[in-house]
């Protein structure tokens, strides 16, 4: 543990300090200010939902009972009414990428981020900004810093082998990138804690980026402040500790986002091989239209019905090709996108457990200089008293040596413990709020994330069977144009 990890920890940023006053939401978001302008049409279900999130949070409930609420809680949520949030909305484009500085060493591409919004936290309600990748970078980063009870959405690395591969200008990277950041500002439109940041309003909003940026980079959150020893530390000392009480609703969310994500992985491989063998055949029906061709000039009396038929399959072959990569290629980066979305989530339920873990380690220490203190008040009482651990006791045997284990010692050391049990219970006391709070942010997290999953998989399944319906619709239609033809064909006996 660090020396003072509740000063370190930086928790405050939590309540979303450096927001504005947040006084509207997206029809997508599940959370609402009790205080906030424009809600007085909000019904009394969305205070009840928070309170029941509360409660559930500190109850002792089993794990089984609090596995139930949560999915009861996550039904309730998904069938609420959109007009709840008294219509609030954000709709962030990016669109339009620009080569800027072409032709020279600082060369890049920008994007146009347009948004339409009617939160009253934007002073306009439509704005065209032009930012470049290091911007979604940025962004990204310091929502981390600000926020990290939130599942902040994931950005591709700049360094992807997928885009290294090709010409980092080319058209098709700069459109699969686009993808991409459009992706990520989709998450972000539906977070009801981001959306409504500062940081994401001078994102999106401002002419002047790049003051708005060092702006950011000079009041950075608290927890920022603490040394890179201490940060080291902490992870050195928890990294193979785990939580004594493990809480049944954490432990659930977890499995069940490994579940989703091994049934998810497991269908990007399938959906994977058939890409592949889509290929073979597209590359077969290349080769077969090539022999109805030789064989056309062949048969002189059929030879145009023939070539007519090698061209049908020379098209059939470039809509197989079609559908690869405009419908089963796009499938593909949706689903690796969504599964980092999914680490992104676990990341915060790992921090989550690591507030926990910090609470009971800090429990542990008190409980052990507590023991220690009762041990050497019940010696200078003329009380025998065992020694608490085995350091305990070779410093007991070290003193005896040196001739220090008499009475005034004993009462300096008590009266420093006594200092150190004050900051020890304060600092106890600090990272039990700290967790409990914590796990309340971290159960709504799971909603916002519920929400925004069950969106994007109606969206990433309805595009792929779109895509397949479209493919065999124009084939049937291709090959019944080529039917009557090869009718016409006439064989005599």
């Amino acid at each position: 543990m660090s020396s003072n990890p509740i000063d370190e920890d930086g928790f405050h940023s939590i309540a979303w300090d450096d927001a504005p006053p947040r006084t509207g939401f997206s029809p997508s978001s599940p959370f609402g200010e009790e205080d906030g302008e424009g809600f007085e049409t909000i019904s009394s279900t969305s205070a009840a939902h928070d309170e029941s999130i509360a409660a559930a949070s500190t109850s002792t409930a089993t794990p089984s009972t609090a596995g139930l609420g949560a999915r009861r809680e996550r039904q309730e949520l998904a069938e609420a009414d959109l007009e709840e949030w008294n219509g609030r909305w954000m709709s962030i484009e990016v669109r339009e990428p620009i080569k800027e500085h072409e032709g020279s060493k600082d060369m890049y591409v920008s994007y146009a981020v347009k948004t339409q919004t009617n939160l009253p936290t934007f002073p306009r309600s439509v704005a065209v900004v032009r930012r470049r990748f290091q911007d979604f970078v940025f962004l990204r980063e310091h929502l981390v810093k600000s926020f990290p009870a939130c599942v902040v959405p994931p950005i591709p690395d700049k360094h992807r082998l997928e885009y290294i591969k090709g010409d980092r200008f080319g058209p098709e990277f700069i459109e699969r990138r686009r993808l991409d950041l459009q992706r990520f500002a989709d998450r972000i439109a539906r977070h009801p804690t981001l959306q409504r940041s500062q940081l994401v309003n001078d994102f999106l909003q401002s002419s002047e980026w790049t003051v708005a940026k060092h702006h950011h980079i000079s009041h950075p959150p608290p927890d920022s402040h603490s040394s890179l020893m201490d940060s080291l530390s902490d992870t050195f000392i928890n990294a193979f500790s785990k939580v004594r009480k493990p809480d049944g609703r954490f432990v659930e969310m977890a499995e069940e986002l490994e579940r989703f994500e091994e049934g998810l992985t497991s269908v990007e491989r399938l959906v994977g091989r058939g890409k592949g063998r889509v290929d073979d055949l597209s590359t077969d029906y290349q080769d077969m239209a090539a022999a109805y061709q030789g064989l056309g000039y062949l048969e002189s009396g059929i030879t145009e019905p023939l070539n007519r038929f090698a061209e049908k399959m020379l098209d059939f072959s470039a809509l197989l090709k079609h559908m690869n990569q405009s419908t089963v290629e796009r499938f593909l980066i949706q689903s690796h996108s969504l599964l980092a979305y999914t680490a992104s989530h676990r990341n915060v339920i790992k921090l989550r457990d690591q507030k926990q873990l910090d609470f009971e380690e800090l429990s542990a220490y008190l409980s052990a200089i507590v023991s220690e203190r009762d041990r050497l008040a019940a010696l200078n009482s003329g009380h025998s008293a065992a020694p608490v651990g085995l350091s305990t006791y070779l410093r007991d045997q070290v003193d005896k040596l040196r001739g220090t284990d008499d009475i005034h010692t004993r009462r300096e050391r008590i009266r420093k413990m006594d200092g150190k049990i004050n900051e020890l219970q304060e600092a106890v006391t600090n990272a039990h709020e700290t967790s409990t709070e914590f796990s309340d942010e971290v159960l709504k997290e799971h909603l916002i994330f519920e929400l925004s999953k069950k969106e994007e998989m109606k969206e990433i399944l309805q595009i792929y069977s779109d895509g397949q319906v479209e493919m065999l619709q124009r084939a049937m239609d291709d090959w019944d144009k080529i039917i009557p033809l090869l009718q016409r064909i006439r064989v005599d006996v």
